[in-house]
């Protein structure tokens, strides 16, 4: 089974999978994983400032030091990424930082795929429709938001949010095509839709576009540990992750020899299409 570096998954229901022992953790998470923690000593009661370490690189979406130099301050990009059978396997999501699954109409999911170096965003297929709630999330990380057409009745409110976006259905400054190889092997068209994120840098340079994370938002997404500190959280050992979606099931498979969670789709691997991960 190969991997895929998937995340953090969101679901409608996150509320209810949160609830379940944060009580138990929230204490010593919120302890170990401060970006700065205080140390008070008891019998002085002096306060120490201790500031865990970071890189100047640090990725804001996985606190890992893989950011390139034109990258450091710079925006995250949102992409959104098809993720019904009849699409799979996807590609470019391999190199996604941080991948959103989220329920959408006929109780299938769709995916949001934020990749935290704006620099190095791969060709990315396929590359579906927008729906509100993703620009919301996305957002929530300033990024520039990808997609593939909309509804017409949330265009209103997709405007109100001042997002930097990027339309297929504009073909925005070619950045957008149809996957040939795709098209020959029977896909069906609305499958095949790519997005070349190489492209991007160059793209936005010349609309003009702001490249520059907001002040807000320059901070990391998540409370990370010190990039030197593996920490392991009290509690049992969890092996498999079942969420059931509604038509489709996602699992979470716990690999030894890798050390990570391995993505599966109805029970089989799901893999990026071009890497096998």
């Amino acid at each position: 089974m190969k991997k895929i570096q998937m995340i953090v998954f969101s679901f409608i229901l996150l509320t209810s999978l949160i609830a379940c022992g944060k009580a138990e953790t929230e204490k010593e998470v919120s302890k170990e994983s401060m970006a700065t923690k205080v140390e008070v000593n008891e019998d002085t009661e002096d306060i120490t400032e201790n500031v865990l370490k970071t890189s100047e690189n640090e990725n804001l979406l996985t606190g890992l030091p893989t950011l390139t130099d034109e990258a450091i301050g710079k925006r995250p990009v949102a992409v959104m990424v098809n993720n019904i059978s009849a699409a799979l396997p996807q590609y470019g999501i391999d190199s996604a930082d941080l991948i959103f699954e989220i329920l959408v109409e006929g109780d299938q999911t769709r995916f949001m795929a934020l990749y935290g170096d704006y620099t190095q965003v791969p060709e990315i297929c396929s590359v579906r429709s927008c729906r509100k709630y993703f620009p919301i999330l996305s957002q929530g990380f300033d990024a520039v938001y990808v997609h593939w057409g909309m509804s017409e009745a949330i265009l209103p409110d997709i405007n109100a949010m001042g997002l930097t976006r990027y339309d297929g259905t504009a073909n925005t400054g070619g950045l957008y095509g149809r996957d040939q190889n795709r098209l020959n092997a029977g896909y069906s068209l609305e499958h095949t839709s790519y997005f070349d994120g190489t492209g991007l840098p160059n793209s936005m340079e010349e609309r003009g576009e702001r490249s520059d994370l907001l002040e807000e938002k320059t901070g990391p997404a998540f409370l990370f540990n010190d990039i030197d500190t593996s920490m392991r959280p009290e509690g049992n050992d969890c092996n498999e992750v079942v969420i059931e979606f509604g038509a489709v099931t996602a699992n979470l498979v716990y690999d030894e020899e890798s050390n990570t969670y391995l993505k599966e789709f109805d029970g089989e691997p799901q893999v990026d299409g071009k890497t096998n991960n």
